[in-house]
Parts: C-alpha cells; structure tokens; sequence
C-alpha cells in the first residue's frame, strides 16, 4: 500500500478539531507540515497512541541487491592520470561559438573524446566530453570555459566527470 503524505494545507484542516492530530504509523509529513505543527503546537500521535516518529524510509524491492553490487562498481581512474570533464554550452547559434570554446580547451591541452550538437529554432546546445592532462588544473579549466560568452549570447559550464560517475550510484 502507498504511504501517505500530510501536507501544511492537511493538518490546518484536521487541527480545527483540536490540537491533537491522530495519524497512521506509515504516513510522512513533509518538512514544511512539521515546522507548522511545531508552530502551532499541534501534537502528532499514531493510532498505537504513542507520539509520531517519522517512519523508516521504504527502499524498494531492489534495495538489499543494490547494497550489494554498488560498492563493486568500478571507481574512477588515479589522480595521475587523465581528468575527464563534461561541458556543456548552450545560447543563440552565430558562427564562431564551436570555435571558441575549442579555442580554449587548446590552451589546457584539453583531447576532445567526444562531441554532441543540436540545433533548435536559433538556439543550440552542445555537449563535450574532454580529458585534460593531470598537469592541467581543473579549477583553471572551468574558470577559463565558464568566462566564454555572456548572459546574452551562450552560457558554458563544466563539470568534472566524477560528478555524473557517483549520481548514478544512488
């Protein structure tokens, strides 16, 4: 069965009654329902009649594999070797953007492995997947790829590929 949540709008409802508020053990109150609960003194309890305790989060069928086999995933390479980055650049297409921004990974000696781009109605987005060598400096790389364009022309960000290496263990 689904859990239920209980937001502000729900206990403003069920505190006309009075200042105590009988709940399911499974249900969860989310972060802005208790801070008005707090506010206005409205005491939570469960149907057992013991006061409300958040439950255990449900982590779904596939939990007690995934605890299992994430740890076993591949970590990225040593700090000695080559650091990989994603960028991204996306604003109006005019000539010369492809340029600029290759211009600049030249300059950190940064190797190309991969390119995407794509064009809609005037407006571009492209993505690049780089590895710059371990004497090159992340910090100096995005600093210089982040100052290329400006809020009305196109806008680059870079993001170290270790980012999208651990989102994808949760």
């Amino acid at each position: 069965m689904p859990r239920r949540f209980l937001t502000t709008e729900d206990l403003r409802r069920l505190s006309a009654a009075g200042q105590e508020i009988v709940i399911d053990e499974e249900t969860l109150l989310t972060p802005h329902a208790e801070a008005f609960a707090a506010e206005n003194g409205l005491a939570l309890r469960t149907r057992t009649g013991g006061a409300y305790v958040e439950p255990a989060p449900d982590r779904g069928p596939d939990a007690e594999r995934a605890q299992t086999t994430l740890p076993n995933l591949p970590e990225p390479k040593d700090e000695d070797s080559a650091t990989s980055l994603v960028i991204t650049a996306v604003g109006k297409n005019r000539p010369g953007v492809l340029s600029e921004v290759t211009t600049a990974l030249a300059t950190s000696r940064a190797s190309v492995q991969n390119i995407s781009q794509r064009m809609i109605e005037g407006y571009f987005h492209l993505v690049l997947t780089v590895e710059i060598p371990p004497e090159s400096s992340f910090a100096k790389v995005k600093q210089c790829l982040e100052c290329l364009g400006g809020p009305d022309d196109y806008v680059v960000r870079v993001m170290h590929e270790r980012v999208f290496r651990f989102m994808h263990r949760v």
